[in-house]
């Protein structure tokens, strides 16, 4: 062969075009696109033959049994939806439960003959229907021939016949098309796609064979059918309490539920799935990596959007994020919480809200929340890096986890607040609450993050001038102390921390510990000696603008003569636990006899915190010290949560349904500033759709008074809430409560 051939030269490949790379699809790798949208709807022939056309084409299908008229029974007041408990759904379309029967009356152009005649109810769901995937679903009415949902006819009367259809317990929950189809022997004839046909399918936890069933009346009327909920903030020693509308009812929001699970692209056949639907909404509740619902702010700036402090409840922001396809400004951890419990409750899982107080963070599953003094006892917050949030709000939701041993089913904790990645998401659960108090934390979904949420140790360490730490003190209590959800079927509150973890030193606790730490999560095991002096700092009740006493007590447990050099240090603080500026900072040096106490008393001026609060009012003490003739460390810490003004609503009217009232938001400015650029919201569940007013000034000492018209849309007990915010002062709320009577 000769050498002489062609020369093959090398040059660099050409440049990509400009613009966006276009969208890799699945061609290649699958016979088609995934079908993940349930929203746009499907067309269904409405003639399918079974033979060939012949010379004058196909033959005529009129001959045969034919279809007038389909009823959905879709009021509220009619059986379908009052034995499936979705009457109060703002909807005129169908919406019914899995695992339960609901009827459909058909009026045929005669009698129906069921020896002769033959005709079934289609349902189908998403973009590409199959049988084989559950997502087109004939039910008949015989028994000789049944499908995965069950069908029979309940009654007959001359050409009506009422249909009773149950659908399967794990099937697709999501909005379907519903069709008639009769069958001749040369064809199939079905109904037009009529937008009055489409029905809802939600989960249902009043079935035994569904996967979220929940045996408890009681709780099943707070976590599924209660639109008024109550979040718990504030602090350890000083709860404070936040009304919010879930409005899982109100028109539109069981839509963008949907849309939210289109969005995420999750496939069809995944939805009928709890666990799976859980997992993919806590990704999609929050915007950092998949352009979800809410845009997280902890910045004290939202010049952009609506101040987390300021919503009143899920239903603005879940029809916003539907309307504009763009993610709502702003949230922080329990307006992720809420609107999460209101996409969880509408599709019938049931759910609540719960905040753990001193909640650990940033703690890289070590169970250590690191605080770090120098040599002389003083923090160092160059390098104190940990942060113990004054709370944090999650979800529970309700299931069983057949992908768990058995016993690990019930409540599983779910959480859209973007913290840290799981999977390459910032997601969280769902994590199986009792495999976290027995420190099974291996299982999925998270469980060891939220094992070191409730059970971090705070550990004091000394830094010499070497760059060398000890352990000084560990406080294995503080971390934990209280997880509060509302309590069912009242106003009043539950403590459940007692699901997440032992009691604090018991056998069962240290068992639980040892486990945790084989699945690779490190303790500080050195307990340090603990000190001979004890400081005490009070429990305080302030309200934002007030000066206040703050009284250090030095208790001195020893038989000799103690000298304590100490810092206090007072700091605002966010919730979160991330200090924003320091206004105190005081060196005594005390000096205590043997088994006596000393104060040291100090006047807080507000001018010297006023200036630099930030939304939730928290001012943080912080005292820590060395005993001179000992060596040891003394440290106390104490959260003072001031209390802001209050909105006086009052409501007037009948309070009968269908008849106008009144609603009255009150406030007075009690400070000597401005209160600029203020916004008002008020809604109330099945009394008002949210609104909004915004005043530009509100000057020092003066008042507002904002009223608006209302008309109940339905009976029972509801209220109505209302919030002020502004940069100046936030989370200002006040509510009414009202008894609506037909």
């Amino acid at each position: 062969m000769s050498d002489q051939g062609a020369t093959l030269t090398a040059s660099a490949p050409p440049p990509p075009p400009p613009g966006r790379p276009p969208k890799v699809g699945n061609r290649g790798r699958a016979s088609g696109p995934t079908d993940s949208s349930n929203l746009d709807p499907t067309d269904i022939p409405e003639i399918e033959y079974f033979v060939a056309p012949g010379p004058r084409g196909y033959p005529p299908l009129t001959g045969f049994l034919d279809i007038w008229d389909v009823d959905m029974m879709r009021r509220r007041d009619e059986s379908n939806k009052i034995d499936h408990h979705t009457n109060l759904y703002h909807s005129d379309n169908l919406i019914v439960r899995r695992a339960q029967e609901f009827q459909v009356k058909i009026t045929f152009d005669r009698a129906f003959k069921p020896d002769e005649d033959k005709f079934a109810v289609e349902f189908v769901i998403g973009s590409s229907p199959q049988y084989s995937k559950g997502t087109y679903i004939p039910v008949f009415p015989t028994k000789t021939r049944q499908s995965s949902w069950g069908g029979r006819v309940t009654q007959t009367n001359d050409n009506v016949v009422t249909m009773g259809i149950t659908p399967a317990a794990n099937c697709i929950v999501g909005k379907y098309q519903m069709y008639v189809a009769v069958q001749t022997p040369f064809g199939i004839r079905r109904t037009k796609r009529d937008n009055s046909r489409e029905l809802y399918i939600l989960y249902n936890p009043w079935a035994s064979d569904d996967a979220v069933f929940l045996d408890d009346e009681v709780e099943r009327q707070e976590c599924v059918m209660n639109e008024m909920g109550i979040i718990y903030h504030g602090a350890y020693e000083d709860v404070s309490e936040r009304n919010w509308n879930y409005g899982q009812f109100n028109y539109g929001v069981l839509d963008a539920c949907l849309y939210i699970m289109d969005r995420a692209e999750m496939p069809i056949t995944n939805r009928g799935d709890p666990i799976k639907v859980t997992r993919k909404a806590s990704a999609m509740l929050n915007s950092r990596d998949d352009e979800g619902v809410l845009v997280g702010n902890w910045s004290g700036d939202y010049t952009y959007g609506v101040a987390p402090t300021s919503w009143t409840g899920s239903t603005d922001i879940l029809l916003s994020y539907a309307s504009s396809k763009l993610p709502v400004c702003y949230a922080q951890c329990w307006v992720y919480a809420a609107v999460f419990n209101t996409f969880l409750r509408c599709l019938g899982i049931p759910s609540r809200v719960v905040t753990n107080y001193y909640s650990a963070h940033d703690n890289d599953g070590n169970l250590k929340m690191d605080i770090i003094l120098n040599d002389n006892g003083r923090i160092d917050r160059n390098r104190t890096k940990d942060s113990i949030w004054n709370y944090h709000c999650w979800n529970e939701c309700y299931m069983s986890r057949p992908d768990l041993p058995p016993g690990f089913g019930g409540w599983q904790v779910v959480d859209a607040t973007p913290q840290e990645t799981s999977d390459g998401m910032y997601r969280c659960g769902p994590a199986s609450v009792l495999a976290i108090k027995h420190g099974e934390i291996c299982f999925p979904f998270d469980a060891a993050f939220v094992f070191a949420e409730v059970n971090s140790d705070v550990v004091f360490y000394s830094r010499t001038k070497d760059g060398t730490m000890e352990p000084v003190r560990v406080n294995q209590t503080h971390v934990g102390r209280m997880a509060l959800t509302k309590a069912a079927g009242s106003e009043g509150r539950r403590d459940i921390i007692d699901q997440y973890k032992f009691p604090e030193g018991s056998p069962e606790e240290r068992t639980v510990l040892e486990k945790a730490e084989e699945f690779g999560c490190k303790r500080e095991k050195s307990i340090p000696p603990p000190a001979d002096v004890d400081v005490v700092l009070p429990t305080l009740e302030v309200r934002v603008g007030d000066d206040f006493e703050l009284s250090v007590e030095f208790v001195n447990q020893s038989n000799q003569k103690r000298t304590v050099e100490a810092y206090i240090s007072g700091s605002v603080v966010y919730y979160t636990g991330v200090s924003s500026k320091e206004f105190l900072f005081k060196t005594p040096t005390v000096t205590l006899q043997a088994q006596k106490g000393a104060k040291e008393s100090m006047t807080i001026e507000s001018r010297s915190y006023m200036d630099h609060l930030v939304e939730q009012a928290n001012l943080n003490f912080i005292v820590t010290g060395k005993i001179k003739e000992t060596g040891r460390i003394v440290t106390a810490m104490k959260l003072v949560n001031l209390h802001n003004p209050k909105l006086t609503v009052e409501l007037s009217g009948s309070a009968k349904l269908s008849e106008e009232m009144m609603a009255t938001v009150e406030f007075t400015n009690p400070f000597s500033i401005n209160l600029e650029k203020v916004y008002l919201r008020m809604e109330g569940p099945g009394v008002m759709e949210p609104k909004t007013r915004y005043y530009s000034l509100i000057p020092g000492g003066s008042s507002l008074t904002w009223t608006e018209l209302f008309t109940p849309l339905r009976t029972g007990k509801t209220r109505v809430i209302a919030t002020l915010d502004c940069s100046a002062l936030r989370q200002v709320s006040g509510q009414a409560s009202v008894t609506i009577e037909s």
